[in-house]
């Protein structure tokens, strides 16, 4: 599968919106509730959430397959590690290995001496089996206060650095 990936501009925040609101509402309703799926698209996947976060620091990429936007992903340094704060891919490209090339193309973008850390829903089966098969490990465990009453019950996971 030919596969192509950038880094996303300002310009690109309507399509990254797009595939969140997609990607979301396809692969969630099974690990947490709509609600709580609306609350966190509407807090941290709408449009001005994503313009915050790249105004900030955030880097946003895109994979592609053909001219059809498939993933983004977003990450950020702080603290001495990448902070790998969304990897999402559209659920009916599961399994076809463009997650891999797309994780491997962001470590082709940031320093892969540096540890990366990132959080995932402790029933999020497919994505931390994922980042098992990419080198990381679970380092804590975690309820995360979200607002709204909402909370992510999450792993936290670490990729150690790879010279």
């Amino acid at each position: 599968m030919k596969l192509q990936f950038r880094q996303a501009t300002a310009e690109d925040i309507p399509l990254i919106n797009e595939l969140a609101q997609k990607i979301w509402r396809e692969h969630y309703p099974a690990i947490i509730s709509m609600e709580q799926i609306e609350f966190m698209l509407l807090n941290r996947y709408s449009t001005r959430a994503i313009e915050e976060g790249m105004k900030s620091g955030e880097k946003y990429f895109l994979a592609y397959s053909g001219n059809m936007a498939v993933a983004y992903a977003s990450i950020e340094w702080k603290d001495e590690f990448y902070y790998l704060h969304k990897f999402y891919l559209d659920v009916s490209k599961h399994r076809s290995g463009i997650g891999k090339q797309f994780f491997d193309y962001l470590l082709s973008q940031i320093d892969s001496s540096k540890p990366i850390k990132l959080q995932v829903n402790r029933t999020n089966y497919k994505a931390i089996n994922f980042y098992f098969k990419v080198g990381f490990i679970i380092e804590t465990v975690g309820d995360f206060d979200i607002g709204g009453g909402y909370f992510m019950n999450d792993f936290v996971m670490r990729r150690p650095p790879h010279k």
